[in-house]
This record gives C-alpha cells, structure tokens and sequence, in this order.
C-alpha cells in the first residue's frame, strides 16, 4: 500500500473533482499532444509513398499536403458544432447513437477504441525513433525502450487528469516553440535563397524503392493522399474529454479545438514545405526520420537546436499516447454504462481517474508495440481507417442532429442552420470519400486488420449486452407488488435478537432475497448501503418509498468511493451501541452467474467486502459471523415468500410452521 501511495499518490475525495478539471493551457496539451505530435510523420508518410514514383514526384507532396490542410479545417468546424451540441462529451459513439441508430454507433465506439489502442503504439514507435534518429546506437533497444515509455505514461495517468496535465504541458509546448523555430528559418532561408539540399540516399538505396515503380499516377496520388490523412487523427478527441475542461466546458473546449488546428496546419504544411526545398528523400528500413533531416539542413548537423528539436519530438511524440490516456478511459467508461463493455470500467480510482480503462490501454497498445517491432511505419496502414469512420458517422450523426430540430415548435430554417447542416454535410461526404481511399489503397498493407477487428469488437459488445440484459431480467422487480415485508414476521416469536445488517446497494431479487432471510432469522435487521455513487442511493431511497419498507435503511458515505473501510467502520459503531456478546451479523446477497468468464464482467464487491471484514478479523482478533445469501442468475425467479401469502398460523408452541425453514429458492450458508 505504501508503494501504490508514493507511485500513484494520496487518494482524492469525489469532493475534489472539480478542482481536477482542465484549464485550457492545459487542456491543449493533454488532448492535443496526438494531433500536434502527427506533423512530424504525416509529411514523411506522404513521401514514402511519392518516391516509388522517382525524386521528381516528390514535389507533388505540396499538394497532397494542402489538400489535407483544408480537410482538417472541415473536420474541426464540424467537431466545433459537436462540442456544443453535445456538451457531455462521448463524441463519435453519442452523435452516432442518438442520430443513427445503435449499431452506427457502436461501430463508432468500436472504430475509436481501436483507434486509441493504435494512437499509443504508433505515438510510442515514432518518439522511439526519433530517439534512435539522433543516437543510432539505441536502435536495437526500440521495444524496450517503447514499453518504458508507455509504463512511465501509464502511471503518470493513474496519478490524476490534472497532474498529467501540469507533467505533459512543458514538453507540449517546448515542441510547438522548436517545430515553428524550424519553420520561421527554415522559410526564411528559402527566401534568401540560402538552402544546401539535403543530400540523397545511395544509388542502391534509392534504386530499390524504384524497383516496383510504374510511374506517378492517379492511384499513387491517392495513396499518398490516405497516407497524409495521418495528420488528422486526434482532431476528434477534444469533442470527447468535454466534461475534462473547466466551466464553461463547450466555450473552453471549442477555443482549445480551433488553436489546436492552427498550430497542426501550421507545422504539417510549413514541414512539408521544407521538405520540397530542401529536397528530402524519404526511403523505408531506415532510421533517420524527414523530420530529421529537416532540422539538420535548416539548424546544422550537431547543433544545439537540432538536438532540441530531436529531444522535444521524442517528448511530444511518447506524450501524444497521453491524449488516447485521457480520451479511452472516458469513451470505456460511457460505453459501459451503456452495458456494452464490462462495468468496473466506469469504477473511479483513487485519483479520480477510470484507472481499469487506463490499464486495458496500456496493457492493449504494448501487445502491439510488441508485434510491430515498435515501427511506426508498420502501423499507421491500421491507423486512420477507423480515425475516417467515426469522423463520417460523427458527421452524418449530426446532419440527422439538425434535420430533427425542424420538428421543433415554431421552426425557421434561417442561415445559421442552414450553415450548421451545411458544414457537417460536406464534412460527412470528404471524410467518406477519403475513409473509402484508405480502405482500397491500404488494405493490402493492412487496414484490413482494422476492418476486421472493428465488427469483432461490435460482436463483443452485443455479447456483453446481452449478459447484462439476462442478469437484469433476472433480478428485476417486475411482477412482484410492493409491500411491508417486515410486518410479515412478527408473528415468529423463535427470532433472536442478535443485530443483523443487509448490505445493499440496489433493491432487486437478489438483496429482497436476502433481506427476507435476515427478517427470518432476527427481529434487529438494518440495511447498510455504502454510497459509492450518489445516484445509485438515490434510486434506492426512492425504491424503499414505493415498497414502504420500514426497516431502517443506513446511507453511509464513502469519500474516497471505496466499500470496505467505510463499512468496517460502521459496523464498529453498531458493535459499541450493542451489549450484545456477539457482534453484528452480515448478511451479503449475492448473485452467481453459471460460466466462470462471466464473472470477469461484474465488480466482485462481495470478495472484496469478505478481505475487508477478514482483514479486520486479524488486526482486531474477533471474528464476525457473516451469511451469504446466494441468487443464481437464470434459474426460477424468486418470490417473496412474505408478499405471496397472510400471515401463517401460530403452532400450539407460539411458533409459524415454516419459521426454521429457509426462504424457498435460497441457499442460505455461514462463513
């Protein structure tokens, strides 16, 4: 406990989460460092491709690179009008959800998730090569030194949205200030007319990337095209950290969003740029990247600033895996909620962070570091196919967004909705057009994976849901007429009066099963529901109205959102107003699922309540009797024996009938 306390830190109450939230520098930072950081490979993703062409379609990358300009500044205003159209964050997944229809949004959640996985990877790949760029001896370690990185990132992450913040914002912009010091002297070299050309690879060198070439054309233009679109990924991620930002949230994000997309357009264009006039080559299976050559040429080879700008590159590409960091656990965390992916997702850790889904991150994305071989160019064919998809069911999800407005009293289609549909429209036909690109040109390279690997996942989620779905059938209260359960057992006189407590945290079969039994067995039974979630307790304080139960129902808060300090402290206070010799008795429902995987789709809260109350057992040396009440999902529902039938009659000796006998369809045992 005391390592995770000075690795991860103090725990945070829910109290402080407003104060964890984002101020705008920072923001910028945490969120922009994946777009920020693809300016320095998208040009030489467009190079790549242009060169089996000759040196001399090199020059068409200029074009290339406009284009892509202009289709980023598309796709941020359309993600500026989602970012005020859906405040609470979610992004591709909610637009798509609420517009289209479930599965187009569950193929956005899908396209997003992956795309996360993949930003860490190739983010990770590509700093580890502009490591080995300026120290080509390091080479050989690039997959160690990868999994460091992500490790180092993974548990800054753990340490909280605001310190991450504070931590990534210096290299953020110690980058931005390099990239546009190589810029400004780079054109104004170009100016003056004072540029030394880089000089070309070997003959052999360049004659094998020729080997297969068939001259500029239509097609290669085209895949030099898909290949730039690299540049775009990350442009969605502020449109789903929303709730992230200080208030006001949608005016502090959509300023974040478009000074974001000005320094990208900036640095994408003026480094490919810079690449024409100083007429760098790019060629595959080697370790000196564009952007290195770049800077040699415009600082000097050895100088301070070259090696600046190769540090801060390295910074900016590891910490761009810190905008997927901020972005997945939140996207997980809703989609869970939706009951599509496993629910200790949306569990806050210590640090107010969704600390499961920063994990499922990092242990995803070094799997791939791993079977990549940590180059980047091996993974950017799986990148931005599913970076287009969500960008075009986003955008299409919100033409729908508009075109329902117009059900709304006193409607009038003026110029600014024409202009808000407008701007999505066009923006939802370039991202289609160019997703279909991506998926011709580079499916042989790969983007097949992704294609593949999206319906997979959609498969799981439908999977996960249907579990859910059959665990709620099972325990829902549907069918049962409320009523007074506790008044049913006051004619057993055998009941002892030993203190009882029902953990509870929602009333369904499986807790009323529970609570009958404890009726049963002692006429002292108070519920205790630690209040984990505000909400939840709300819904059960609302429940215990319609079902007018009266026995005593305990709220105890828990600040640090943990189960079981907070009740072994409340059970101490009960302990201390009893006189009683044995101490209060713990009653947990607990439902059981018939396949052992399944279990890995639910919190396990009763074995974590068990080593609270075990630990206590050894610090304090007393044990406590504690009962589980067993529900097994998907066998007969249960009925309350109590609300089914009267009163029973008394036997001759003062006692019911069935008052020894167990509630019918429990398993009731002591531990």
């Amino acid at each position: 406990m005391n390592i995770r306390r000075m690795i991860v830190g103090r725990p945070l109450a829910s109290s402080e989460a407003i104060h964890q939230r984002l101020s705008k520098v920072k923001a910028l930072a945490v969120f922009s460092s994946d777009a920020l950081s693809s300016s320095t490979y998208a040009t030489e993703a467009i190079l790549l491709v242009l060169i089996a062409a000759g040196t001399a379609a090199l020059g068409v990358s200029w074009w290339v690179a406009l284009g892509i300009a202009a289709l980023m500044v598309i796709v941020a205003f359309s993600y500026y009008q989602t970012i005020h159209a859906y405040p609470n964050g979610g992004g591709a997944y909610i637009v798509s959800k609420d517009n289209l229809g479930t599965w187009p949004g569950l193929t956005a959640a899908a396209a997003l998730l992956i795309d996360y996985i993949l930003t860490v990877a190739v983010s990770v790949s590509a700093g580890t090569a502009a490591l080995s760029s300026a120290f080509p001896e390091l080479a050989p370690y690039r997959v160690d030194a990868a999994l460091l990185i992500v490790a180092f990132i993974t548990v800054m992450n753990l340490r909280g949205v605001r310190e991450s913040g504070t931590f990534f914002a210096i290299p953020t912009y110690l980058f931005v200030i390099g990239m546009l010091l190589m810029i400004v002297v780079g054109v104004a070299r170009a100016l003056t007319g004072s540029i030394t050309p880089v000089p070309p690879p070997a003959p052999e060198v360049l004659a094998e990337e020729l080997k297969f070439t068939g001259g500029l054309t239509l097609f290669l233009v085209l895949r030099a095209f898909a290949a730039g679109c690299t540049a775009l990924t990350g442009i969605e991620a502020i449109s789903n950290g929303i709730p992230a930002f200080k208030p006001p949230e949608s005016r502090n994000a959509s300023q974040t969003l478009m000074v974001m997309v000005a320094l990208l357009c900036t640095m994408f264009v003026g480094t490919t740029f810079l690449a024409n006039q100083y007429q760098v080559v790019a060629v595959h299976h080697t370790d000196t990247t564009v952007l290195s050559q770049i800077a040699r040429a415009v600082f000097g080879d050895g100088s301070i600033l070259f090696y600046y700008l190769q540090f801060t590159t390295l910074l900016i590409l590891s910490l761009a895996a810190n905008t997927a960091y901020a972005d997945f656990p939140r996207l997980a965390a809703i989609i869970s909620r939706d009951r599509f992916l496993p629910r200790q997702l949306t569990n806050l850790g210590d640090r107010l962070v969704f600390s499961n889904g920063i994990i499922t991150l990092a242990v995803a994305a070094g799997v791939l570091i791993v079977l990549f071989d940590a180059r980047e160019h091996n993974l950017l064919p799986l990148y931005a196919v599913g970076v287009f998809l969500s960008f075009t069911l986003s955008q299409s999800g919100m033409v729908v967004h508009w075109l329902k407005e117009r059900k709304l009293p006193n409607f009038k289609p003026n110029w600014s909705w024409r202009l808000h549909i407008g701007i999505n429209g066009f923006g939802a036909v370039c991202t289609f057009i160019v997703m279909i690109v991506l998926m011709v040109t580079k499916f042989a390279e790969g983007a097949w994976i992704v294609m593949l690997a999206i319906p997979v996942m959609m498969a799981l989620f439908i999977f996960i849901r249907r579990h859910y779905e059959s665990v709620a059938r099972s325990l829902t209260l549907d069918g049962i007429e409320p009523g007074p359960l506790a008044d049913r057992f006051k004619v057993y006189s055998d009941r002892n009066h030993t203190r009882v407590v029902v953990l509870m945290n929602s009333l369904n079969r499986a807790s009323l099963q529970a609570l009958e039994y404890a009726l049963r067995i002692s006429d002292k039974v108070r519920v205790c529901a630690i209040e984990v979630e505000p909400e939840a307790t709300e819904r059960l304080q609302q429940r215990w109205k319609e079902w007018r139960l009266t026995i005593p129902l305990d709220i105890v808060p828990s600040q640090y959102r943990e189960i079981g300090r907070p009740l072994i402290e409340y059970l101490h206070r009960l302990d201390e107003e009893c006189d009683e010799v044995i101490p209060t008795v713990v009653v947990m429902p607990e439902f059981v699922v018939s396949r052992w995987w399944e279990r890995y789709l639910h919190n396990q809260t009763t074995r974590a309540i068990r080593a609270a109350l075990y630990r206590d057992q050894i610090e304090r040396g007393r044990g406590r009797p504690v009962i589980d009440v067993p529900y097994r999902i998907g066998d007969e529902l249960y009925e309350p024996v109590a609300l089914k039938s009267n009163p029973p009659a008394l036997n001759g000796n003062g006692t019911a009938p069935e008052a020894v006998e167990p509630v019918e369809g429990t398993e009731a045992k002591q531990a």
